[in-house]
């Protein structure tokens, strides 16, 4: 509910404050004139001072001790001449910014009494570099109620910004937001249901997972120094040391993926009751710490299938075939890397998959799989023979290459060690 909640409001946002926005236009809405420009500023603005009438959702303003409730900036060039017919500029890279406030009236903003001396507002395209315009709203989500549990209170930190930084008469628009969760001042629910049964759930599994960890724990320590024991026997016995792997038998991979669970799954328990009681709102760590728990848990099952001889060819299969496979992908890393970042210089400006060198390596792993050839194909934009030419080369033989031989060699290794097992 609380993901929900954000999207659903910043897709009000997006339709309330930005002029004749669609949904799923975020890459080609933008503006091309001066005056489109003025429009879509001063109507943002003006959708501000009118939200307490005009928006179904119920939305406080907030206003800063020291500065104004709306903020209007715009950043530009401290001195910035273009001269195009003479092919003569003359800019000084600092960066200025220029703002001015912007408050609703109390108690009720009505918008035939609003103050438009924002309006006064003068923009300096010719060194422009963006507008913004900042100001935060307050809302509560009461959906929470339909689960017995006290709603959250959210600021919401939005910032709407037109990107002038090209230069290249195209000002692109995009509205984000920020939310900061909060704990309600003197919440009052009638009729609340009785959480009882869910707290005495989660001290049941903060005992069992604390029983587990102090057992799973013990045996940790018993094996180390066992294996303490162990190499001091073998070292007056034999005069050297024991080898790493054979000193790393006595530790017991599964206790330790158990100890790992049960930490999480405590400190994601105590959020969790935290977070219910509503001491603090930090839902994100608190689900990280949960999902890995739940991973974890399901991945010890597991062990329980080791008792079964034809259930286990999995485990022993994976354990034999991991040293080769992570010593086939050190070497396979360096190469994928290598056309990570020639496909990022290269054709990073003729393509939108390759714009990030993240975005590169996502495209890249697509293609390993096999998702994606012919539009990554389709989208380079030939502007340049030798870019695009060199783009065909640079797919067809990573997709050979990557596709065709090291796939490949990478299912015969687990594949080698699977026969060798059986």
């Amino acid at each position: 509910m609380v993901v929900t909640f954000k999207e659903e409001n910043t897709m009000a946002f997006k339709h309330l404050f930005l002029k004749d926005y669609v949904d799923g236009a975020e890459e080609s809405y933008a503006v091309y004139t001066q005056r489109d420009l003025y429009d879509r500023v001063f109507y943002a603005v003006e959708k501000y001072l009118a939200v307490p009438n005009e928006t179904i959702g119920r939305y406080a303003y907030v206003r800063g001790e020291n500065q104004s409730a709306l903020t209007l900036c715009q950043r530009f060039y401290r001195k910035g001449r273009i001269d195009p017919a003479n092919d003569t500029f003359d800019i000084d890279p600092r960066v200025v910014t220029d703002c001015v406030g912007v408050d609703p009236e109390d108690p009720q903003p009505l918008p035939p009494g609003l103050s438009r001396s924002y309006r006064n507002f003068t923009l300096k395209f010719h060194k422009l570099i963006n507008v913004t315009i900042q100001f935060k709203l307050k809302a509560i989500n009461i959906q929470t109620i339909i689960n017995d549990e006290i709603p959250d209170c959210y600021t919401f930190a939005v910032t709407i910004t037109f990107d002038n930084k090209a230069h290249s008469g195209r000002v692109r628009i995009r509205l984000e937001n920020r939310a900061a969760i909060e704990e309600c001042r003197d919440p009052s629910v009638s009729g609340r249901g009785d959480n009882s049964f869910r707290l005495f759930f989660d001290i049941l599994i903060i005992l069992v997972c604390s029983l587990s960890f102090l057992l799973c724990a013990r045996s940790l320590l018993r094996g180390l120094l066992l294996q303490r024991e162990f190499s001091r026997f073998f070292w007056r016995r034999h005069g050297r040391n024991v080898a790493l792997s054979d000193r790393m038998e006595f530790l017991n991979g599964w206790y330790v993926l158990l100890v790992l669970g049960d930490i999480l799954t405590l400190l994601g328990t105590l959020m969790k009751i935290g977070i219910e009681a509503k001491n603090f709102s930090d839902y994100d760590v608190c689900s990280i710490l949960l999902g890995t728990s739940t991973l974890l848990v399901w991945g010890g099952v597991i062990r329980y299938l080791t008792f079964f001889r034809k259930y286990n060819i999995l485990i022993v299969t994976l354990r034999l075939a991991l040293p080769n496979v992570i010593r086939f992908c050190c070497c396979v890393a360096v190469i994928y890397l290598g056309y990570c970042f020639c496909g990022w210089i290269v054709l990073g400006p003729y393509h939108v998959k390759f714009r990030s060198l993240s975005m590169v390596s996502e495209c890249l792993f697509s293609l390993v799989n096999g998702d994606d050839m012919f539009v990554t194909f389709a989208e380079v934009q030939p502007s340049n023979p030798w870019v695009w030419l060199f783009s065909q080369v640079y797919l067809y033989s990573f997709i050979g290459l990557f596709t065709l031989m090291v796939l490949s060699l990478f299912i015969a290794l687990i594949t080698g060690s699977y026969e060798t097992i059986k």
